[in-house]
């Protein structure tokens, strides 16, 4: 089974518990609306590559805690778009879940695929019970208080924000737990696979930067220009176009040195260079070659 199919297998079964004969259908309807079809996945890719590359072990456990992760994510795109923050009426091409369904059934969806996340780590982890707390920490750090990606939504609330943490909470926190999430999974360390997170999470937040600054609507699938619209913090702003993707491929290079000596590391370096073909806008590649 490929990791695409292991991905989207594992969010299909989660997805089709909430969707029950007696559940409300508008709900269903939404949750399935905001995990599907999905973007590239790339967290729950990184979670699974880790794990290869510590050595594999139980697969179930894997796709479950990389599949949670997926589903916080997702839940963070639904709040995300709400007219209270970003007011966006697109996402991975479509209208937005709160554009399709309404802001009251956007809320109830984020906060549903949040505890779906937390109920698929719970029933995978039953089966491994030595390892479930500290899958759990992992999580719920890189998702609540003081550093994850709700503080990274926090931020864009205070007067006055410092564009390193805003970016490390937003983006990197989520990062770091799927590259802890599948060493743990398989009974490796994973304080040695936190700098890899922390790298890919800040490369993925500067090529979204440089995406809104430079990039249209249709390209990225969902609304562009909102970062100086909103006078959001960005690396554009501080760094210029090209000192900001200068930054990107230079945390691109810091990514693949942080990947810890294991025997999956060819593959692993594979991966995040593929990845790194995909990050910066199209008009920006070109015009560096």
């Amino acid at each position: 089974m490929t990791v695409a199919l292991r991905i989207e297998s594992t969010l299909e079964a989660a997805v089709a518990l909430a969707e029950a004969q007696n559940a409300p259908p508008r709900l269903a309807a939404a949750l399935r609306h905001a995990v599907f079809p999905g973007g590239a996945r790339v967290r729950p890719r990184l979670c699974l590559a880790v794990a290869e590359a510590c050595g594999g072990g139980d697969t179930g456990l894997v796709e479950a805690v990389a599949a949670a992760i997926e589903l916080l994510h997702c839940a963070s795109l639904v709040h995300d778009d709400l007219p209270c923050f970003d007011d966006a009426a697109t996402r991975r091409g479509k209208p937005s879940v709160h554009a399709a369904f309404g802001a009251p059934l956007a809320v109830l969806a984020g906060d549903a695929l949040i505890v779906m996340a937390f109920d698929v780590l719970a029933r995978a982890g039953a089966a491994a019970p030595a390892r479930l707390p500290a899958l759990l920490t992992i999580v719920t750090r890189g998702v609540g208080m003081p550093g994850g990606i709700v503080a990274g939504q926090a931020w864009e609330s205070e007067r006055s924000v410092p564009v390193e943490s805003y970016h490390r909470a937003k983006t990197g926190a989520l990062f770091v737990a799927a590259a802890m999430c599948g060493a743990v999974a398989v009974g490796a360390d994973p304080t040695p696979w936190r700098e890899l997170g922390e790298k890919l999470g800040a490369a993925y937040q500067v090529a979204d930067d440089l995406l809104d600054a430079v990039s249209a609507e249709a390209d990225c699938g969902k609304p562009t220009g909102r970062d100086a619209a909103l006078q959001r913090p960005s690396l554009v702003a501080q760094l210029g176009l090209k000192g900001a993707h200068a930054r990107l491929e230079g945390l691109v290079g810091e990514a693949v040195a942080a990947i810890p000596p294991c025997d999956g590391a060819r593959s692993l370096r594979d991966l995040v260079q593929i990845q790194a073909t995909r990050l910066a806008p199209k008009q920006l590649a070109r015009s560096a070659a």
